[in-house]
């Protein structure tokens, strides 16, 4: 009942955001790389006098707890009460510093592993080295703990994975993606994610599938949406992919994020007679599709956006058999030579 209810709410929120005007000038039809380098020229017009001590102030209001205006959320934090200062999840705003329990600024995307590096920062750098969109509040020896580390798949409280990498929590995972999805797409092969993560790469500009993963799995909170407004206005851009974490999903495909604008329910066949029947069903779905444009294959993606299932269509009788499936709401891409269309599924 839980997932069911968080898909009905994902869906949902489809029908509250609205795109931002900022976007008003970005063609949303383009999908892959076409897309990947719109949204590059957009966000790359941005202030040239933000320097890195405005960031001390800027992240009091972008990183705010919703739940205590006098404090600010420390990315990688998640305990409060176990008195160790370091996993501190909130810290009053006037505790900034290098001390023990004060926070400073964390790179989200570490200086030392873009290509070139970033370089020294002092109160006075721009550029790369100060762009907001990249820099988080943490506490300063859970800043140091982090250091440069690649981050990779776990599980539970932010910690080392592997050998030597870095897992950033479970209620980070999905902010930590999308700050690198925006640095790749700002900063291009500066900020590659292979530099700063990973495992396999996916899609035409190459983008780590964890990072897809975790975009799909850890939705924007109210916290996130903190950030674009007030850095629109400071610093002159918006992250794309807080404002709306499926354009990652047209860029780079993967699991199927949420859509806070309503895209997916775009149906991009031009004629509209594709169809999924029955629907609900238990068994198999069915699919017709008389269009000039046959369905050559499908992907079903559960409510965490996983792809649970792939396959071709290799006869006229499109059938997908879902038996093995748990019962809940999925999402179905059907895929041609040159279209592709999702459509919500209920499993009973």
């Amino acid at each position: 009942m839980k997932k069911l209810f968080t898909l009905l709410f994902l869906i949902g929120l489809q029908a509250v955001f609205a795109q931002q005007p900022y976007y008003d000038d970005v063609n949303l039809n383009l999908t892959g790389q076409d897309l990947y380098f719109a949204l590059q020229q957009k966000i790359e017009i941005a202030s040239n006098s933000f320097d890195y001590g405005d960031t001390k102030e800027s992240m009091k209001i972008t990183d705010e707890d919703p739940t205590n205006n006098s404090n600010v959320l420390l990315l990688y934090g998640y305990n409060d009460t176990d008195g160790s200062c370091t996993t501190d999840r909130t810290r009053s705003k006037g505790a900034f510093g290098g001390g023990n329990c004060e926070y400073n600024r964390e790179h989200t995307f570490a200086r030392s592993n873009a290509n070139p590096p970033m370089g020294d920062v002092n109160n006075g750098s721009t550029g790369i080295l100060a762009d907001p969109q990249n820099i988080r509040p943490t506490d300063q020896k859970m800043n140091g703990n982090r250091g440069n580390k690649k981050f990779a798949a776990g599980s539970g409280h932010a910690d080392y994975v592997g050998s030597g990498d870095w897992y950033p929590g479970d209620e980070w995972k999905g902010d930590v993606a999308r700050i690198m999805m925006y640095m790749y797409t700002r900063y291009g092969d500066r900020c590659l994610p292979s530099l700063n993560g990973s495992g396999p790469l996916q899609g035409s500009t190459d983008m780590l599938q964890v990072y897809l993963q975790w975009n799909a799995e850890d939705p924007v909170t109210d916290f996130e949406d903190q950030r674009n407004p007030y850095l629109e206005t400071a610093y002159g851009n918006r992250n794309p992919f807080i404002d709306n974490p499926y354009l990652a999903t047209l860029i780079w495909g993967g699991p199927i994020a949420e859509d806070r604008w309503g895209l997916i329910g775009v149906e991009e066949f031009i004629e509209d007679n594709i169809s999924v029947y029955p629907n609900p069903t238990s068994e198999v779905v069915w699919v017709s599709d008389n269009t000039s444009f046959p369905v050559e294959s499908y992907s079903v993606y559960d409510i965490s956006g996983r792809k649970v299932m792939h396959n071709t269509f290799n006869t006229t009788e499109k059938k997908v058999n879902i038996s093995n499936l748990n019962s809940g709401i999925y999402l179905i891409e059907l895929v041609s030579s040159e279209k592709r269309i999702t459509k919500k599924i209920v499993i009973q």
